[in-house]
């Protein structure tokens, strides 16, 4: 199961969540094609906000915020073979992870403890490029787990 934010644009417009940049970089971090990645056995996509938001200064606004409480819950309860929470930005990981962690970069430094059935990433948005270059340690031991991890998944089934 994969938690973002909300669609953006090009996923907006397309009818197909990730189906942009963001969503390039998402599937590269977990190791899938495309094609495995919108398999909808293998793969759940679920927003934090079911709707475009809209564009401001700063990039796409937040997720609409009675999305997540209206929705999740129920569609989660539907998903009982769910293996790997992956949270994907400060929205998701807030929601799910709420109050363990100080920041999202503690969140997401805590792999080892979230694994094997969580894990929080930042958004894979272009935005996010500094966050990573700061911290090596992402691309050097989190994306590696988290790929070992979901092909464990992948193998098993």
């Amino acid at each position: 199961m994969v938690i973002g934010q909300a669609p953006g644009l090009a996923a907006h417009e397309t009818c197909t969540p990730w189906n942009d940049r963001s969503g390039n970089r998402l599937r590269d971090w977990l190791g899938v094609s495309r094609e495995t990645f919108y398999d909808r056995s293998v793969f759940a996509l679920m927003p934090m906000g079911f709707c475009y938001p809209g564009t401001g200064k700063g990039g796409d606004f937040a997720p609409r915020p009675e999305c997540a409480p209206a929705w999740h819950d129920r569609l989660l309860a539907g998903m009982p073979k769910i293996e790997l929470m992956v949270y994907a930005g400060s929205y998701s990981v807030n929601r799910y992870l709420q109050g363990r962690f100080r920041t999202l970069t503690d969140a997401v430094a805590s792999w080892r403890e979230l694994l094997p059935e969580e894990i929080a990433l930042p958004h894979p948005s272009p935005r996010n490029v500094l966050w990573i270059k700061k911290r090596p340690w992402f691309e050097n031991e989190v994306i590696p787990a988290l790929r070992e991890r979901v092909h464990e998944i992948l193998d098993a089934g």
